[in-house]
């Protein structure tokens, strides 16, 4: 019995290449990121397109999202409400700190950042809408990890960790480390591990099963990183965790730090 992945998993990972930054993508292209030959590329688009979930231009030939993506947010938000939620928490976050908020909900086995406020700052963090942020090289992505089960660590970390920036850590062992760590404090801190000369904060929010859902973070320039600066952002990214947390009907786990629960 194989154990790969399935056909729709293959297929919806096609969706993973748009961002805001590639909105559109043709066959060529998506045949060459995701490694598949034409003719596989081509059937797994033709179902998505069938479902609305991709489109494709008539004169250009070029796939975009489709509006299926569109009635599933409604009905999403309509049902469990969370975006509300989420631009509550970061725009008192980033005016508390005037730093850049965000935050992130795990979405199948990746994280995805959700809802950005950039800071007002002309020296700011720019935060791509959509963007997944890597478990092993982002504070939000280390934060959600530490208090994720087991068997979803285990799998975050296995194989080669990717190296994007010159402090990332790609060691499994020394990320696990670093996670013991952050199960201690409840919050988690980075710096030049996903962009170079930026700092992250991020403390976990939960659900009302208890369980992790995501991170609230704040991002900076390093060189604004001092003792008083990071005092203050981790007492704000802790109060936008615990915000987010109960305006989602969550809860903390026992035991977590902090006196958060």
């Amino acid at each position: 019995m194989s154990t790969g992945p399935s056909t729709v998993h293959k297929a919806l990972t096609l969706l993973d290449y748009f961002s805001v930054r590639r909105p559109t993508i043709g066959l060529s292209e998506f045949s060459n990121l995701s490694n598949y030959n034409k003719a596989t590329t081509l059937r797994f688009l033709s179902a998505l397109e069938s479902k609305g979930f991709v489109e494709q231009d008539e004169e250009t030939r070029m796939y975009k999202l489709g509006p299926a993506f569109l009635r599933f947010s409604q009905l999403r938000e309509a049902s469990f409400p969370l975006a509300e939620a989420v631009g509550i928490a970061l725009r008192d976050l980033s005016a508390a700190t005037q730093e850049t908020a965000l935050a992130s909900v795990i979405s199948g086995d990746a994280l995805a950042n959700i809802g950005v406020v950039e800071s007002q700052r002309a020296n700011r963090v720019i935060i791509e809408p959509g963007i997944s942020l890597p478990f092993h090289a982002t504070a939000s992505g280390m934060a959600y990890l530490a208090f994720a089960a087991p068997d979803v660590v285990e799998h975050a970390l296995a194989g080669d960790l990717e190296m994007y920036a010159s402090q990332t850590v790609v060691d499994a062992a020394t990320v696990a480390q670093k996670l013991e760590v952050i199960r201690m404090t409840g919050i988690a801190h980075t710096e030049g591990s996903f962009d170079e000369g930026v700092k992250g904060i991020a403390a976990p929010y939960f659900g009302p099963s208890g369980k992790v859902c995501g991170a609230v973070a704040s991002a900076f320039p390093a060189v604004r990183g001092t003792q008083d600066h990071i005092a203050l952002l981790e007492d704000c990214v802790r109060k936008a965790a615990r915000k987010l947390t109960d305006l989602r009907g969550g809860f903390y786990p026992e035991g977590f730090p902090d006196g958060a629960a």
